[in-house]
């Protein structure tokens, strides 16, 4: 394997972990109780 095609592929990688990350975050804003936990917890620190 070159070195260009395993940069292509590490890269490849790192794009499609970002999107899975990215949708799962957005799944939870779906989620009218995670965001009211969420908030809560934000608002506890001050």
């Amino acid at each position: 394997m070159s070195s260009t095609h395993r940069h292509a592929l590490q890269r490849t990688a790192w794009l499609a972990a970002a999107l899975a990350v990215l949708g799962g975050v957005f799944a939870l804003y779906t989620r009218p109780a995670f965001l009211v936990t969420l908030i809560d917890q934000v608002w506890s620190c001050f």
